[in-house]
């Protein structure tokens, strides 16, 4: 490589040096910043005198030895001191600085990587700002503190003890080309093995690995050997901790691996696991599937989805199924339902009520069905809508209807209208004199991602409210916050994910029994984070100190069907593995079907059940019936490779 100043010479080249020799003996004296020595021939010693009160010099230190002893690099400087340096970190509020080839400034809190202290000789580099300043030396730092005391911490190494729960540590391994294992957390600054594991745990997963110093990757210990992982020499795993730097965290394209030597989940398989049967065809694509106190199926379609011909709402009678032709009877409804909620209210007729709707009058219709009829004879009432009569006072898409504990309807939440602004407020129906709407800055907030929120009323009469990844209780009059709850875990890599549409999950509580003394708990399973989520979670609200349980599902689901039985148990079934609730938004149907059962210990509830070959993706349905069968209805996707599906399904669950 050609000289700068001079181009007919050679000044080195990349990581080589034209090495000269003198080998004369008329050397002059050495002098200047640089000399090592002060001009006086004096070796230079370390400043006790003159600093910045409560500094001291501490000793030499060796460096580099394992990794730099420490944490921030201020630089050289061709005019440096040992007062400069102690000034730059004291004005970083830094209590240790250290220098170090006559001009590299350092500034810490702690000494790392196995610091030692050495002979104060080896620390005789004079400054480059005042050559009779020790300024450490090659590899050695001249160090000082405001403290009569150091933390200094071991050279860094694999954690392989004090390993919490049953993990153990497995060694280093390969991480490429293939990714073993398959969620990534990155903490660019706290990175722990410790932290790593728990995260892991905490999520149902059997294998965590570290990698880069900041990043966690959480996945099965089968992802291992099934991703082609390879176990290399611990070498290639050297790269400290982001938030330890006493053990190391993986390399680059290697992961730190440790494995749980236990059983995390106990995802039961059952010799009966019950089957999913053909009941009727269907003449409609429903959105929304009621049994009615009559023993017979309601089913509402969105305008659009049927045939032209279509009215928008039959009934289904269970006791005719064998006779299509019979089974079903037009009902009628005069605006559109699309996304819109339902209830049935706890008077002796067991009306349906369902409110809001796509748009135009839809969106604040009040709509009522009061059933008759008996199994096998013909009913004749028809829904009752007329938006000039009775209309909710805010024009709503996907609201949340639920009962109070007065007999009054709660209507909260959706929007103005389709992907529009958010409406996020509540009212009452039968509507309060003059009207009145609360304002809820929390769902404002948190538009859009809080449709459809779960509503639940607690045995103190309190509202429990969750809605995209948040939750609180209210007071059932003022509609007051009375307690916020902990955040909802989403997943082992996305804390944000949401449990209410468009990231929908399904919400159900658990059964309660004499003397009613127990607390209630809430189970919410499957949501989103773009990604579907592979958990239930469930909390007791009005415990003193309430927090979120996480149970693993041996899949991902979003959109899924939570269906309470007989039993006390629920079966879980129909979403997606992949995307968001909506059209054309997700894929990989799931078409397994769960049985969770809150009698067994978290960890075990599950059980693997059936299976079906019929998707029920967005806008599908599942309604227990009198004879303990769920009947399964519905999928309007609109997406390719999906059809509008129109059969309907019986799941019969072993009891």
């Amino acid at each position: 490589m050609s000289c700068t100043g001079n181009g007919n010479q050679a000044c080195g080249g990349p990581n080589r040096l034209n090495v000269y020799n003198y080998t004369g003996s008329d050397l002059p004296t050495p002098s200047g910043p640089n000399s090592g020595a002060s001009q006086g021939g004096s070796t230079p010693r370390p400043v006790s005198s003159g600093l910045p009160a409560k500094w001291t010099y501490f000793g030499c230190y060796s460096d580099n030895e394992h990794g730099r002893i420490m944490e921030y690099a201020v630089g050289s400087n061709e005019h440096a001191t040992v007062e400069k340096c102690i000034s730059i970190c004291k004005e970083m509020s830094y209590t240790i600085a250290g220098i170090e080839y006559g001009g590299e400034c350092y500034c810490a809190d702690r000494l790392i990587n196995g610091a030692e202290k050495v002979d104060d000789s080896a620390c005789s580099m004079g400054c480059s700002g005042n050559a009779s300043e020790g300024c450490g030396g090659p590899n050695r730092l001249s160090v000082y503190a405001t403290s009569s005391k150091i933390i200094t911490l071991p050279a860094p190494e694999a954690q392989s003890t004090n390993l919490s729960g049953k993990w153990s540590y497995d060694g280093c391994y390969t991480d490429n080309p293939t990714r073993v294992l398959p969620w990534k957390i990155v903490w660019g600054n706290n990175n722990t093995v410790s932290s790593c594991l728990k995260r892991c745990a905490a999520f149902g997963y059997t294998a965590a690995g570290l990698e880069f110093g900041e990043e966690c990757h959480c996945g099965d210990s089968s992802d291992i050997a099934s991703r082609d992982g390879q176990k290399v020499p611990e070498s290639e795993c050297s790269i400290v901790c982001s938030g330890d730097p006493t053990h190391f965290c993986g390399g680059g394209l290697r992961l730190q691996m440790y494995t749980w030597k236990g059983t995390v989940n106990v995802w039961h398989e059952p010799e009966v696991k019950g089957r999913y049967e053909f009941f009727v065809p269907g003449v409609v694509v429903p959105l929304i599937a009621t049994l009615g106190i009559n023993n017979k199926v309601t089913f509402l379609e969105k305008s659009g989805t049927g045939p032209p011909n279509s009215t928008g709402a039959y009934e289904l009678d269970l006791t005719l199924a064998h006779d299509s032709n019979r089974a079903w009877r037009e009902m009628h409804v005069k605006t559109d339902v699309f996304c819109s909620g339902s209830i049935i209210l706890p008077d002796k007729a067991g009306r349906q009520l369902n409110v809001g709707g796509w748009s135009a009058d839809s969106l604040s219709g009040v709509r009522l069905y009061t059933p008759d009829g008996a199994p096998g004879e013909n009913s004749t009432n028809d829904w009752e809508e007329n938006v000039d009569l009775l209309s909710l006072q805010r024009p709503r898409w996907y609201p949340t209807a639920a009962m109070l504990p007065n007999g009054s309807v709660l209507v909260i939440g959706g929007e103005i209208g389709s992907n529009a602004a958010a409406q996020p407020n509540l009212e009452i129906l039968p509507k309060p004199e003059g009207g009145h709407v609360v304002n809820l800055g929390w769902l404002d907030r948190t538009d859009p991602n809080n449709l459809y929120p779960f509503v639940v009323v607690l045995p103190s009469g309190r509202l429990f409210v969750a809605y995209y990844n948040e939750a609180r209780i209210l007071d059932s009059q003022t509609f007051d916050t009375v307690k916020v709850l902990p955040n909802i875990p989403g997943a082992v890599n996305n804390f944000e994910g949401g449990r209410s549409y468009p990231l929908q999950g399904a919400a159900g509580i658990f059964p309660q029994a004499a003397p009613y003394t127990d607390l209630l708990r809430i189970l919410i399973c499957g949501g989103s984070t773009a990604v579907p989520l592979d958990n239930c979670v469930s909390i007791e609200p009005e415990a003193d100190d309430p927090n979120w349980i996480i149970e693993r599902m041996p899949t991902r689901r979003v959109m899924p069907n939570l269906t309470a039985l007989p039993d006390g148990t629920f079966l879980i079934t129909g979403g997606a593995q992949q995307g968001v609730a909506g059209f054309n938004l997700a894929s990989h149907p799931n078409l397994d079907a769960l049985l969770y059962d809150p009698k067994r210990p978290p960890g075990r509830r599950i059980s693997i059940l059936n299976t079906t070959s019929v998707p029920r993706l967005y806008h599908s349905e599942a309604v227990l019936l009198p004879d303990s069968r769920v009947l399964i209805s519905g999928s309007d996707p609109q997406s390719n490779g999906f059809t509008e599906e129109y059969r309907i399904e019986a799941s019969k669950v072993h009891f």
